[in-house]
């Protein structure tokens, strides 16, 4: 049905709204906050009915499928997620939270446009929807004396820098290729990676791309951010933009055609330090492709994870440093086991989903003769283990210190065993879920 085509990007409008209206007058903090987890739970609802929905819309300029209607699901459920781990929101005053979950709102539509948008123009608006959101988000924080204001600061002029970059890029694709439509310009793509002007166009749309993945050597602007921003709105900004990110990506690699090997050789220097999941994305099959969906998943939970520990340790929403994890295990051993779970998965150790993801990556990149990357990519993996270990020794290696026990409520325990047994599951019985990848990710190859 035609009103299903739409029906998820419609919801978070209307729910913008209302919290839109919310901010004119005063509500308390317990009302805005289940209001924001009762109508994030009825988006993850509403984008799985419409999970099958298929069509064009808006003069083919935005395409709905169940490629993009898998990421849809996932980004409703990494909105829920991130709204319930930030239940009790600490570092933001109550009269703030209206608009924060407005742009918080606005930012999760702006992603879901991205997914569907096989057109410049249409790419544009919904990622500068997501990122002007964003933008907003970050200064809203109750940390008297903080440097949320630098951080924002920092964030609006790099991102005015690389919006207007990758504006200028568009300009000179469109030049060269009369179109701003995806598929015209990626099919003509082995004729204009021979024009210098279509090059620097390209590697122009790409910087500003991957600024906004914060992919080496876009990513001097995270720290700041991370650490000025409130916990919630980092947690939001370390893992959603990235599920839309990577949508995009497969729908550009997947439209180029034979095209695609042009690109892949244009970026193969750098891909090594883009990070894991777009092993996946040179692949160029519904291996490959199913592969990166499935361990940007994982990405989600695991990330969550850990910040589902930091967003409850840390009592007036401030900053919490590895040895505010001191003893953990003996203030409270569910958080300790879930934050363990979650480093343990972002190392890559088995059997956890971050293993699992992994491993279907270097065999996806393996099959297409990518060695070299495997071999740094598994390098990477074997030093970052380190740090991660580092996080969980403080946590059960270290006595706390005086630190005070935590004190968890049932929804927030609700949530870790969530986490860590979807992490687990993910991590041990994967074929259900790299099926369902695969069979979202073969309307794109097919």
């Amino acid at each position: 049905m035609d009103f299903l085509l739409f029906l998820p990007e419609t919801f978070l409008l209307f729910m913008a709204l209302l919290f839109f209206c919310q901010s004119m007058w005063k509500s308390s903090a317990d009302l805005n906050q289940g209001l924001a987890l009762f109508l994030s739970a009825l988006l993850v609802i509403l984008s799985l009915v419409s999970l099958n929905a298929s069509g064009d819309l808006f003069y083919k300029a935005y395409r709905v499928d169940l490629f993009s209607q898998t990421f849809k699901g996932l980004i409703s459920l990494g909105l829920f997620l991130v709204v319930l781990l930030g239940r009790k929101i600490k570092s933001i005053e109550e009269r703030l939270q209206p608009e924060f979950f407005m742009f918080l709102s606005l930012s999760t539509l702006g992603l879901m446009l991205m997914v569907s948008s096989v057109e410049l123009l249409t790419i544009f608006i919904a990622m500068e929807l997501s990122s002007y959101s964003i933008y907003v988000l970050i200064p809203i924080r109750n940390q008297p004396g903080g440097n949320q204001m630098e951080a924002a600061i920092k964030y609006i002029i790099f991102g005015a820098a690389a919006t207007g970059v990758m504006l200028f890029g568009m300009s000179y694709i469109f030049g060269v290729s009369q179109s701003t439509y995806l598929v015209d310009i990626l099919q003509k793509m082995p004729i204009l990676i021979k024009e210098p002007i279509a090059v620097i166009g390209l590697l122009m749309v790409l910087c500003g791309f991957f600024f906004k993945l914060a992919v080496v050597p876009f990513h001097f602007w995270t720290p700041d951010i991370y650490q000025g921003a409130a916990n919630e709105t980092v947690s939001f900004v370390a893992t959603m933009p990235k599920l839309a990110g990577l949508a995009l990506l497969l729908r550009l690699v997947s439209l180029a055609g034979s095209g695609a090997v042009d690109l892949i050789q244009l970026a193969y220097s750098s891909i090594a330090h883009a990070g894991y999941v777009l092993l996946g994305v040179l692949a160029v099959n519904a291996a490959g492709f199913s592969a990166a969906l499935f361990h940007i998943t994982a990405y989600l939970l695991m990330n969550l994870a850990c910040f589902l520990v930091i967003c409850t340790i840390s009592r007036q929403g401030e900053n919490i440093t590895i040895s505010d994890l001191s003893g953990l295990y003996k203030r409270s051993p569910l958080l300790a086991f879930t934050l363990a779970v979650g480093a343990f998965a972002l190392a890559g150790i088995p059997p956890t989903a971050g293993f699992t993801g992994k491993l279907y990556l270097f065999i996806a990149a393996l099959d297409q003769g990518h060695l070299a990357l495997v071999i740094i990519a598994a390098v990477n993996t074997a030093i970052s283990i380190y740090y991660y270990l580092n996080i969980v020794r403080s946590a059960y290696g270290q006595d706390p210190n005086g630190s005070p026990a935590v004190t968890l409520s049932f929804s927030n325990r609700l949530l870790n065993f969530g986490l860590i047994l979807a992490i687990l599951l993910m991590g041990t019985l994967p074929a259900w879920f790299i099926n369902l990848a695969r069979t979202a990710c073969k309307t794109l190859v097919s």
